[in-house]
């Protein structure tokens, strides 16, 4: 952004940091671009393209290349403008919590998909949700918008991530069916109703940590440099708590209930002979993410 002939206009400000985005590695790099100016300029996305050939103002430029640096310095454009989108959604996000990837919308999708299934145009009546792990609580929340009849209860260890989800919660006006608790993984359920036979779980579902030691130094540095480790990091083998939430919720599940659990495609077919493990688990299958990568395991209590 320094030649004086150019006019940086939305349209042309767009183009030059979605091909330095695109350059530098980064994934949806036009979608980043256009996050970043939204922010800068307090705009929406979509009014960026009502009015393509506005010119940004000096001051605006100036945050702008400020911003853009440290983008390409792998710090995290989420992080940057304070939000992510999920499931059509705007999520709040900062380093409290992981960033919400496109691939977790699978478990949004498969559940509602099975929702739907078992009754017509199904608003969720009588179904209980429970997300573990849930940090920004992307996943509760959006299944709460689209089962307005529902509710789920969202854990998490860390209070600075139930901080924020509480936040998104209420930004998206499903706060009043969905109950936070601070703990590790299941635990806290024990003084819910659910773990007291009052109530079982239609739907267990989790993005846990899952990256195993060994590929560590292989990750992405915008992701090992910026995000929490504690929603990452899963121990030698990725399966440190994806073997207890399978073991621990399992007990939970009402009859013909689900559980979703999204792993990394490195050790899948091992999360679901986990799940198959279980005496009650039955149709036990991996479903790909919207890459094509092997990614959530799926299966329905007996």
């Amino acid at each position: 952004m320094t030649t004086s002939a150019t006019t940086w206009t939305t349209r042309t400000l767009i183009a030059w940091m979605a091909d330095a985005f695109k350059k530098k590695g980064l994934d949806r790099p036009r979608l980043l671009a256009e996050d970043l100016l939204a922010h800068v300029i307090g705009s929406t996305r979509l009014k960026l393209y009502t009015d393509p050939e506005r010119i940004a103002t000096e001051d605006e430029r100036t945050q702008l290349r400020d911003l853009v640096q440290r983008a390409l310095k792998h710090e995290p454009v989420q992080y940057l403008v304070g939000r992510e989108h999920f499931f059509g959604l705007q999520m709040k996000v900062d380093r409290r919590v992981l960033i919400p990837r496109p691939s977790t919308q699978t478990i949004v999708e498969e559940v509602l998909q099975h929702a739907r299934a078992a009754a017509q145009a199904s608003k969720g009546e009588g179904a209980l949700i429970a997300d573990i792990c849930t940090g920004s609580g992307c996943i509760a929340i959006a299944l709460l918008k689209n089962l307005p009849a529902a509710r789920a209860v969202a854990v998490d260890v860390s209070a600075d991530a139930l901080a924020v989800a509480r936040e998104n919660a209420a930004t998206h006006g499903v706060a009043d069916r969905l109950d936070f608790l601070e703990g590790d993984l299941l635990t806290p359920l024990v003084s819910h109703p659910v773990a007291r036979g009052q109530q079982s779980l239609r739907y267990l579902v989790s993005n846990p940590p899952y990256i195993p030691d060994h590929e560590w130094d292989a990750i992405e540095p915008n992701v090992k440099d910026h995000e929490p480790h504690l929603a990452l990091r899963a121990g030698a083998d990725g399966l440190e708590f994806i073997r207890p939430i399978i073991a621990q919720g399992t007990p939970l599940l009402e009859s013909g209930g689900i559980l979703a659990i999204e792993v990394a495609s490195s050790h899948a077919e091992q999360a679901a002979s986990i799940a198959s493990e279980q005496s009650r688990m039955r149709d036990v299958r991996i479903i790909a993410d919207c890459d094509g990568l092997p990614r959530v395991i799926w299966a329905r209590a007996e």
